[in-house]
């Protein structure tokens, strides 16, 4: 079955970094798109970035030019490389795919807290 879980939150000063990781199973990775989505208290879930197959990652506007999203298919892995953290990137991230299906899969998110 389709597992995702992801790692690698934390507790970070403004305008620190934090690379956040999400560890796939259970479906063919090279042939999946890849999505990090956030929820904040409060806030709808929002697409932070997405990594397609092949082709150019697509990111929100609030995060462009701090943050990258990557894909190690060797490792069945997505990266979340953020950089530039502010207060409101504070939120629970999540890992999305729908392996190559009509189905939606979530990992269970990794809280980033940004904070003096």
């Amino acid at each position: 079955q389709v597992q995702l879980v992801e790692s690698g939150g934390g507790l970070v000063q403004p305008g620190g970094s934090l690379r956040l990781s999400c560890a796939a199973s259970g479906f063919i990775f090279g042939f999946a798109g890849m999505t990090w989505y956030r929820s904040a208290p409060g806030n709808q879930r929002e697409l932070v970035a997405r990594i397609p197959v092949a082709g150019t990652a697509k990111y929100a506007d609030s995060v462009k030019g701090r943050f990258a999203i990557s894909r190690d298919n060797a490792k069945n892995t997505v990266y979340l490389q953020m950089n530039s953290l502010k207060p409101e990137d504070t939120a629970v991230y999540y890992c999305h795919t729908n392996a190559g299906s009509d189905h939606d899969y979530w990992g269970q998110g990794t809280q980033v807290t940004v904070s003096s």
